[in-house]
Formats: structure tokens, sequence, C-alpha cells
């Protein structure tokens, strides 16, 4: 599809649009799998993946079908009525997890925001009034004010407070900063397994556990944030498996609908502590959302699609590996599954990014020296060694200027 010489669409943008997004000078109107196509019909390799979204790739035959059937037939009722898509989906995530119960709402935001109502209304109920939430350092959890105070991550926060109190954070990694930062009025302890959009910051392999034994001895909820790791990202169905620590909580959005939005949290029966009234959302759990989370999770489990992209990543990984051993601006690659990032020496990730585009593939520039990968579920290996040489081709050309 080309739309060359007619409709400027950034320019559109920049006049009606609220200017909060430094975007990519690109204006994409088409996708298939593993590749988008912008509107002077130029073809792209998309790493990005609609930031971690796209599970089976874009436009797949399944889910496209799926929400257009859902559409012809009922988009949307109030959650004062049972509809099938919910109770199906609902039904897929908690026989395939830990987990005895789940809330659907809109967004990954809305779901740390419902995780972060369960533990307060835990700690009322079995912590003598505790409300608050221990949370790391260069997290990101959401960009409502609840969420954004969650968030260890400063420049984010500065120009919104004063914060949402309740929070407290602590260095990523460290079992003895969670122990120091304990009190009275701790109620949980909320994180990421692998940190996304902090530069994708892998634990040690004890920490989870750790943190595991100490919210039991402690009467605590452990909470995983799993908007970005959950659905099959890291090579596991949910994050948490690929750690083997089970939390209390968990929350989800991003991969769960293919594209679509929808997110949720899911909570273990000594987690429950919601009850009627305590929470709702007009939109949240809606049959056209739930029927594409219903075809995504069918999707993923039939196919296997997270031993895929635990397969997929290690190959990726190893790519960009020989790239960091012959250049020497690479500081580190790092990563798990399909959720990478690489490291420079310098703040060229800006520079990169660009130089990426201009070869045809599409990177997200995490941050000033990393770019973080995070292509579809469904890439090929083709896909992979191209995308690679390109990227190796785009450092080179950013070091020798």
């Amino acid at each position: 599809m080309t739309t060359s010489g007619a409709t400027n669409w950034q320019e559109i943008e920049s006049q009606y649009y609220m200017q909060t997004v430094r975007r990519v000078p690109v204006t994409l109107v088409r996708g298939e799998g593993t590749k988008v196509w912008d509107d002077q019909g130029r073809e792209y390799l998309d790493f990005v993946g609609g930031w971690a979204t796209a599970t089976l790739g874009h436009s797949h035959p399944v889910l496209a079908e799926a929400v257009a059937e859902q559409a012809r037939t009922l988009i949307q009722v109030s959650n004062a009525f049972f509809t099938v898509p919910q109770a199906e989906l609902a039904q897929l995530l908690i026989d395939n997890s830990c987990m005895d119960r789940v809330f659907f709402c809109n967004s990954g935001a809305e779901a740390v925001e419902g995780a972060i109502k369960v533990a307060r209304r835990y700690g009322k109920l079995h912590r003598d009034g505790a409300y608050e939430v221990i949370t790391a350092l260069e997290s990101f959890h959401g960009r409502t004010l609840g969420t954004l105070s969650a968030t260890g991550q400063p420049q984010y926060q500065e120009a919104f407070t004063p914060l949402t109190p309740g929070f407290v954070h602590v260095p990523f990694d460290s079992i003895d900063a969670i122990v120091e930062a304990t009190t009275e009025r701790t109620a949980a302890v909320l994180l990421e397994p692998v940190q996304g959009e902090g530069g994708v910051n892998i634990p040690s392999p004890n920490y989870l556990r750790q943190v595991r034994e100490w919210c039991d001895a402690n009467n605590l909820l452990l909470m995983f944030d799993e908007v970005q790791t959950g659905v099959g990202r890291l090579g596991t169905l949910f994050g948490y498996e690929s750690f083997d620590v089970e939390p209390d909580v968990m929350s989800l959005a991003k991969g769960l609908g293919g594209g679509v939005p929808i997110g949720a949290f899911l909570v273990k029966d000594r987690a429950d502590s919601l009850t009627f009234g305590d929470h709702g959302s007009t939109y949240g759990g809606n049959p056209l959302a739930c029927a594409a989370g219903r075809a995504v999770m069918q999707t993923v489990l039939a196919e296997d699609i997270p031993g895929k992209a635990g397969r997929a990543g290690e190959r990726l990984r190893g790519r960009m590996q020989a790239i960091a051993d012959r250049q020497d601006s690479v500081h580190e690659v790092r990563g798990m599954g399909l959720l990478d990032a690489i490291e420079f020496s310098n703040e060229i990730a800006g520079d990169i990014l660009t130089a990426c585009l201009e070869r045809g593939i599409l990177v997200n520039r995490v941050r000033p020296n990393a770019i973080r990968l995070m292509p579809p579920l469904v890439i090929t290996d083709e896909e992979i060694d191209r995308g690679t040489e390109i990227l190796e081709e785009a450092i080179a050309a950013v070091m020798q200027g």
C-alpha cells in the first residue's frame, strides 16, 4: 500500500495530537508477521512488536478472524451480565497458571493498579492496616498517578509530584534492601521478573526465590508485574515459570491480546481480598477484547509459542554476542526469551535507531546507551539473521561517523 503524494499524516499529528511522544518519523499502514510497511510502501523488519504486544505477529489470521467474528456478534455489554468469551479466557488463564481468580481490564497500567488495590485491601485485612508496597529502582509499572508512583524512575515522576504515597523503592536484585525496607506498614512487594523499560535487567538466579521466602515469612504478598514478560515473552508461558517462583498476584497485558488492548490481574486464593463493589470496569473484559485474548492464548498453547520464543531468543542473543565480539562499541548483550537489549559504551542508541531505520529494521531506544529488541514471538531464523546483519551494519555506520 502506497499513499505517496497524498495526506501528510505526520503533519496532521503535529497539529492535532498532544505532543507527549517523540515519534520515529515513519507512518505505518500495514503489517504481516514480523514485517510492517509505511505509507510510502517501504518494508521494515519489526523488532519492536508494538512494544511487545504482537505475540503472534501482525495480522495473524486466527486473531483477525476471531476479532472479526466477535465484532459481527457482540462487541460490548455491561459487566453486570455474563459473556462467553470472558468466561472462556478466564478459564484458559487460570487452568494454565498457578493462579485462582482473574479480573479483566484494558491496559497494563490498569492491571497494576488493580494489583495495588489488592495489596492495600490485603493489608487492611491481614496486616493491621498496612498499605505500603516495596518496588524496585529502574522498574516501570505504568503512567497513571498510582503506577507512576510505584515506578522506580524519578525522570518519569518529577513533573507530577506530589506522588501517591505508599511506595518504597529499593535497588533491584538486592534481597537485603527489601529486608531493610520492610516495616509494619508493608503489605506487598511488587517486582518485574525481568525489568523491561529499565533496560532488560535480569536478576540473579536466587533473587526472586529469596524474595518469595521473605514474603512468606512476613505474611506479605509477592506481586509480579508481568505486563511485558507474560504470555511467552521469556520463553515460558509466564515469566515466573522461568525462575520457578510463584507470585500471589500477577498483572498481564501487552501480549495477552496480540495487539488488541486488554489487561488482567490474577490472584491466588490467599490474596483474593477484593469483594463486591471494590473494583469494576466499563470496558474491562468486553467480548471483543476477550475473544482476541482467547484466540491468542489458544494459539500460544497449541503451537508452543513460548518454546519457540525461547529458542529464537537464544539464536538472537548468540548473533548479538557475535556482533559484540566484533564491535568495540558494544558493552553488553543481555536478555531472556525474546526480550533483549544491547548496551553500548557510549550514548549512541538514538543514532543506532536512526541508522537501523534507514536500513529497514525497527528497534527501540530504551536508554541513551541501549536499544531493546522485542519482536513478535513467531519470528523466523531467517528474520533474526537478517535483522542482526542490519543491526551490525547500522552500528558500524554510526561508529565510522
